[in-house]
């Protein structure tokens, strides 16, 4: 794998960042009050795991945009 720093890093669009970090973040919130749950939180160990995936979108999507902002 040609590993050259002139090339420019892959990036999502836009639109995508900021949807998959608006989603996590709103997961994350979660406004409803635990009325909408991918996993019941009272589950032994997976419980936890539909929040951990939320914040990893919120992580993934902060890394995007850094890597947007260094482009320009």
């Amino acid at each position: 794998m040609n590993m050259d720093k002139n090339t420019p890093a892959k990036t999502w669009p836009p639109f995508w960042i900021y949807l998959t970090g608006f989603i996590g973040i709103i997961y994350i919130l979660n406004p409803t009050m635990g009325v909408f749950e991918l996993i019941p939180d009272n589950l032994p160990v997976i419980g936890n795991l539909d929040e951990g995936a939320a914040a990893i979108l919120i992580w993934n999507a902060v890394q995007q945009l850094r890597a947007t902002r260094r482009l320009k």
